[in-house]
């Protein structure tokens, strides 16, 4: 019942591998012109009071811990941080309570919390 059921089998396989192809190329391109137009995350500046914080987290758990949001956060479930583009925060944990690893414990310098792990990037 299908349109193509009435295509000889090596025929409807090729059909099916160009199709593949052909998506497999729209996906390279779409990827390589996303990478082109979005830019990277910049480093924001630090404030005197935020310099002051991110020297007790280097110093309680390494400079290596060291993550900066790169975008709001809302925290909107139990034990989630809400933290502004910019802040500093410390990595504890790459994984939450359940296993999940899009959810990281961090320490913002004094709130402990979840934050999404695709809003963190190496400081």
């Amino acid at each position: 019942q299908m349109p193509h059921g009435h295509m000889p089998l090596p025929s409807f396989w090729k059909m099916v591998e160009d199709t593949l192809q052909q998506s497999g190329a729209q996906l390279r391109t779409f990827c390589q012109t996303f990478e082109t137009v979005t830019p990277s995350p910049v480093t924001q500046p630090l404030n005197p009071a935020e310099e002051r914080k991110v020297l007790s987290l280097v110093s309680k758990h390494g400079p290596d811990k060291l993550y900066q949001v790169t975008s709001n956060i809302n925290g909107s479930k139990d034990l989630d941080l809400t933290l502004q583009r910019g802040q500093i925060v410390a990595l504890l944990q790459s994984v939450d309570t359940k296993g999940n690893t899009s959810r990281w414990l961090v320490d913002a310098g004094g709130p402990r919390g979840f934050v999404p792990a695709g809003k963190l990037q190496p400081y």
